[in-house]
């Protein structure tokens, strides 16, 4: 077994942070992962505020706002970075209140759908702010593991990449989603879609079916999406949410599949979620008798906290100077909503360019 350590840069300088939004993600995700990499967090408000204090009392954060404008001004006097972790919905409604200038993190999706995500661009883009989608799949270690052995080109070209995914996933913990129609992929396959654009780029068409359990009392549960990169590159995401019948048949998987070898990355966060079980990262070679080598990578950190700390460094080390780039830029992310866009065009009326 090798040891690899894969953990994301942190920012040269201290920048704060301030949260809207006290929901289960900011409680399981963001604040552990902020927690661990020494962020600063100067204050949170939610519209429940017991809510906010129970999350400041556990993490130790300095105050409780009672409106997001005594919130918006604390933020603005500290130069800190905006966190929203607030349903899709309401997006377009808190942007309006930030700054001018400010740096702000978007919970994902970015919007319900594309005309909304192309409203908050150019909300973005109206009050110069410097924006981001937390995409944080990207920074998951087992990815970052991943990319850094495609760059060095250890599995050759790529030209198969799957994600599988056969498990429970409890719905009820979010109680916004009972009443939305757009579910499994807007909400929880954006990530793999967010993750393939990064690895392979915009696809020329996308096929995808989205359907619900006869028993779910959320819109869907199960998706099978089907990328168009051409003729010698497969992409496929396929999900299925209501798989409750213990774990022995359960899966949890991106795979990477290339001229000269392969990766697979078990998500076992998703396997008993929200505790999960341990990710496994395996990739195989072919050695000179063309034989395949199977080795197994321990992975430091997993995709919860982990990969929060990756996307808000990102943001930070932009706004710093260290960093010229952006990978989850609203500019990309309206990308990425674009091919979930199309997802749901293909679902419901057929495959879609």
């Amino acid at each position: 077994m090798t040891t690899i350590i894969s953990e994301s840069k942190l920012p040269n300088t201290k920048i704060p942070i301030v949260i809207i939004g006290a929901g289960g993600i900011v409680k399981d995700a963001h604040l552990p992962a902020y927690t661990k990499a020494g962020f600063e967090v100067l204050a949170i408000y939610d519209l429940n505020k017991e809510n906010a204090m129970l999350l400041a009392a556990q993490f130790s954060i300095p105050t409780v706002c009672d409106t997001i404008e005594s919130l918006v001004k604390l933020g603005k006097e500290n130069n800190a970075i905006f966190d929203l972790a607030i349903p899709a919905s309401e997006i377009t409604n808190i942007l309006p209140k930030l700054p001018d200038n400010s740096a702000v993190l978007i919970q994902k999706p970015m919007g319900e759908n594309l005309e909304s995500a192309k409203e908050i661009l150019s909300i973005c883009n109206a009050k110069n702010l410097t924006a981001a989608v937390n995409f944080q799949l990207r920074f998951a270690p087992f990815v970052n593991a991943a990319r850094s052995l495609i760059d060095a080109g250890l599995i050759g070209e790529v030209y198969d990449m799957k994600v599988k995914l056969c498990t429970y996933t409890p719905w009820h913990l979010w109680d916004f989603l009972a009443d939305i129609p757009r579910v499994e992929i807007l909400y929880h396959s954006i990530h793999y879609i967010d993750v393939m654009r990064s690895f392979l780029g915009d696809p020329k068409r996308v096929m995808a079916k989205t359907v619900r359990h006869p028993k779910t009392t959320v819109a869907s549960t199960r998706s099978t999406i089907l990328f168009d990169y051409g003729d010698e590159m497969s992409a496929t995401i396929n999900t299925n949410h209501d798989h409750n019948f213990g774990r022995t048949h359960q899966k949890s998987f991106i795979k990477w599949e290339g001229t000269k070898g392969v990766i697979v990355a078990k998500m076992g966060l998703l396997l008993d979620y929200p505790h999960g079980v341990p990710d496994k990262f395996e990739y195989c070679v072919i050695d000179e008798d063309n034989n395949p080598q199977w080795k197994t990578l321990e992975i430091e950190g997993t995709w919860f906290p982990d990969a929060f700390i990756g996307v808000m460094s990102s943001l930070m080390r932009f706004v710093e100077g260290s960093e010229k780039e952006l990978p989850t830029a609203v500019e990309d992310a309206v990308k990425t909503m674009e091919t979930v866009e199309l997802a749901y065009q293909s679902s419901n009326t057929g495959t879609r360019k």
